[in-house]
């Protein structure tokens, strides 16, 4: 099936309410299932490097590059992996997948909160580090599933809210599992044991919702399985190539998950080193950030008026470099100060230009991905759709790895952080140009829907 950019629902037809599908069994526990899964990887891995960031002293893994290490371990079963959970998604009944990942995700953390409460730092860190690689591949498994059953559940013309109401539920999902991770390891004396019960918590909450995911029949039972992840990573990357508008709109996808990559993985060092602030700082940063892009992504909904709108792409890429560039201007020369807790930092109204830049730049990426998204799905036939969605998940986690490396070099190159963040500002101005060049109709739609058409 495939659809232009800016094709709209059929004359006379409703629009319908992205917020009506809350309400639908074909929508509502597979949302709740995703919510709690990404809030439990993002409890985890925030916990843990704050953990690492304030309390551990590791010399194999120093605070600056925590955020980097824990999430490179987390992307590399997207590497390994996508290509195989890819096939399985498209050969097998989904909703008993997804059952078989929550129980996966319930082993993961039993050991994990074992791994919390251990005695010695360095044992600790190294079976964490486990967990956060298992939690990867739960994630990785889950992934052809989530964005492969949308447009089997959803009409074309829901796809862009439905993806608009996960974008924003994964990015308050984030928000949530941050900021509870931030505040339970951060009290005093039961921190690690607050953590691993939050985590068994979320888990459990996930594999109840899940319970009431309808079936989902297979959408090429009779596929045969290549086991050779090589191979066929190779193969799911070339099937991607064949399609220009699906492999430029999968290269999108993932650079916006570079992007956001180099904000999560620095928001405790950030907030530590350059604003001076204390854990409550990282976590309200989070804050912002989460709210951002979830709020971008619901504003999608709306100003795609009912339609797969391409316009969105370009606008939502400008903002990115625009507010990312303000936010280096704003940060780099603030003056050194005692450590602030969340409500001394807002008292000074330096920080609000950061925050503000903070929140406009993440909105921004929210309109930049929902109609990614949604003409990803449009696009790809059914029959393969889960294995495109695997090609995207190894790109993404190529770009995020990419991103790992790239930052580490160039923060132990002597960059600053301010000074990450305004090469990634330019990085994404040369992304825009490329993206403007291979897909030049959604400039034309741009023109056209900034003048209502």
């Amino acid at each position: 099936m495939s659809a232009a950019p800016g094709t709209t629902a059929a004359e006379g037809e409703p629009h319908p309410s992205q917020f009506a599908l809350m309400r639908q069994r074909r929508f509502a526990p597979f949302f709740w299932t995703q919510f709690s899964g990404a809030a439990n990887d993002n409890l985890f891995k925030f916990a843990f490097t704050v953990m690492v960031t304030y309390q551990l002293q590791l010399a194999w893994l120093p605070p600056a590059l925590a955020g980097l290490v824990i999430g490179a371990v987390f992307i590399l079963p997207f590497v390994l992996f996508s290509a195989t959970s890819g096939q399985l998604a498209d050969k097998f009944e989904k909703s008993r997948m997804m059952r078989a990942v929550k129980n996966l995700e319930l082993a993961i953390m039993a050991v994990a909160a074992a791994g919390f409460l251990l005695p010695t730092p360095n044992l600790q860190a190294v079976l964490l580090l486990a967990c956060t690689f298992f939690m990867g591949l739960h994630s990785t498994v889950f992934g052809p599933l989530k964005y492969a059953l949308l447009p089997q559940v959803l009409k074309e013309r829901e796809l862009t809210g439905g993806n608009g109401l996960v974008e924003m539920g994964t990015f308050v999902a984030i928000l949530v599992g941050n900021l509870v991770g931030g505040v339970l390891i951060s009290l005093p004396g039961v921190g690690p044991i607050a953590v691993a019960a939050g985590c068994l918590l979320t888990a459990l909450l996930g594999r109840l919702a899940v319970q009431f995911v309808p079936l989902l029949p297979a959408t090429d039972p009779g596929l045969t399985i290549n086991w050779n992840p090589l191979s066929e990573t190779w193969r799911n990357l070339r099937l991607a190539r064949a399609d220009g508008v699906v492999f430029t709109t999968l290269l999108g996808i993932s650079w916006l998950w570079f992007f956001g990559a180099v904000f999560l993985s620095q928001f405790p060092v950030f907030a530590k080193e350059v604003l001076h602030g204390r854990e409550s700082v990282a976590s309200l940063l989070l804050v912002v950030f989460s709210l951002g892009i979830a709020g971008g992504s619901l504003l999608c909904g709306r100003l795609s008026r009912g339609q797969l709108e391409t316009a969105l792409v370009p606008l939502g890429a400008l903002g990115m470099s625009v507010f990312t560039l303000d936010l280096y201007w704003a940060c780099r020369d603030l003056p050194a100060s005692d450590p602030l807790g969340a409500w001394a930092f807002l008292a000074q109204p330096a920080h609000w230009r950061i925050l503000a830049d903070l929140g406009l730049l993440s909105a921004s990426a929210g309109l930049f991905s929902v109609p990614l998204y949604a003409l990803m799905q449009v696009r790809s036939p059914a029959t393969h759709r889960a294995r495109l969605v695997a090609a995207n998940n190894i790109l993404n986690a190529l770009f995020m790895i990419a991103s790992s490396l790239l930052a580490g070099a160039l923060l132990s190159a002597g960059l600053s952080i301010p000074e990450l963040f305004l090469a990634l500002g330019l990085a994404n101005l040369a992304m825009l140009a490329w993206l403007c060049v291979r897909m030049p109709e959604m400039v034309q739609r741009l023109g056209r829907w900034g003048r209502g058409g």
